[in-house]
């Protein structure tokens, strides 16, 4: 089922989770994608959910070779003193290019703000993203292995994951919400079958820090099982408005009818928490 991690392309694009394979994706000959990769300074252009939209921080491209080490992307505090959790034992996530926070339950593991993950088509060449998220927080990131595509290396692949984006060009928070959420699941669990995933209606949804906004739910039915890690997924999207005027959107993505599923009250009691925070651009 999901990710093969692919090396960053010369286009720009940067995906997300540690170093070494990359738990959402497998690429090559894999039916799901879900690449991760970790960049200094990073420019996602996303071309088919919302429009060209960009992952805000800066114009540089992602080079393997200056990518920090798999420990040093783990530490997304870097030693700096960052938001408190607003729920107990619970560990905050940050993407402070936006400006924006959410905690995440202490078995999550927050990553880099610098740190992309998105969803591609296995058969593009360009590799170029369906959606994508940055700064995320995965839980489980080696939840299950598979050689996906028979090159006698295993794939591993997380359980979930969730994460946070600008969506500069975009018409607007219903269309986001619809989009980005169906973009997951398609892009993680069920292609090529676009027929396998459905998107429940968009309603409106304001966390408790009293951010308004909408929110749609995606899950997908019937995916083709061609190794033990194929499985169906779930996606929510929240779009928002900033403190700022722009649009953004925060993302869960997960494995769905699994022992280990993420309950959906958890994912809301995550999106719940979604907040701005003081430190944005710094």
């Amino acid at each position: 089922m999901w990710p093969g991690q692919q090396p960053p392309a010369d286009t720009g694009h940067s995906p997300a989770f540690p170093g070494g394979p990359p738990p959402g994706g497998r690429g090559g000959g894999s039916r799901t994608t879900v690449v991760a990769v970790v960049a200094a300074a990073v420019v996602v252009a996303v071309a088919a959910v919302t429009g060209t939209v960009l992952l805000r921080g800066g114009d540089d491209r992602a080079d393997p070779a200056s990518a920090p080490s798999a420990s040093e992307a783990d530490d997304p505090a870097d030693g700096a003193e960052g938001p408190r959790p607003t729920v107990a034992g619970w560990r905050v996530v940050t993407n402070p290019d936006l400006g924006i926070a959410f905690d995440v339950p202490d078995s999550w593991v927050p990553k880099a703000p610098t740190w992309v993950t998105y969803v591609a088509e296995n058969d593009d060449p360009d590799d170029k993203p369906l959606v994508a998220m940055r700064a995320p927080a995965v839980l489980q990131e080696q939840w299950c292995a598979a050689d996906s595509d028979r090159d006698g290396r295993l794939d591993h692949v997380p359980l979930a994951g969730a994460g946070t984006r600008g969506e500069d060009g975009a018409r607007g928070t219903e269309e986001i919400a619809r989009k980005n959420a169906a973009a997951w699941v398609y892009g993680a669990f069920a292609q090529p079958a676009r027929d396998k995933v459905t998107t429940g209606p968009v309603s409106s949804f304001t966390t408790s820090s009293g951010i308004a906004g909408s929110v749609a739910t995606s899950r997908s039915s019937g995916v083709e099982k061609r190794d033990k890690c194929d499985v169906d997924g779930k996606a929510t999207t929240f779009a928002f408005e900033t403190a700022d005027g722009d649009l953004a959107s925060w993302s869960f993505y997960g494995a769905a009818d699994v022992a280990d599923e993420v309950p959906d009250g958890t994912v809301r009691k995550i999106l719940s928490t979604v907040r701005y925070v003081p430190d944005k651009g710094q």
